[in-house]
């Protein structure tokens, strides 16, 4: 599943772009996924040493210091 491209641009805008191709979209878009999966999969990991199933915000935390 893909992240929709409007929040994406909008992300490459308010870092002070005026004009963005949709090449740049796609490709921060990509970034942001593989990012997301990689913090997501040690939260769970987090979740899961503290013997829970749960992902909590503490987590999400953890895992991207």
């Amino acid at each position: 599943m893909s992240l929709p491209n409007a929040p994406i641009e909008r992300i490459i805008r308010k870092a002070g772009a005026e004009r963005v191709s949709k090449e740049a979209v796609e490709e921060l878009r990509d970034a942001v996924e593989d990012l997301g999966r990689e913090v997501s999969a040690d939260a769970v990991k987090m979740a899961g040493h503290a013997e829970r199933n749960t992902v909590k915000e503490e987590d999400v935390d953890m895992a991207t210091q």
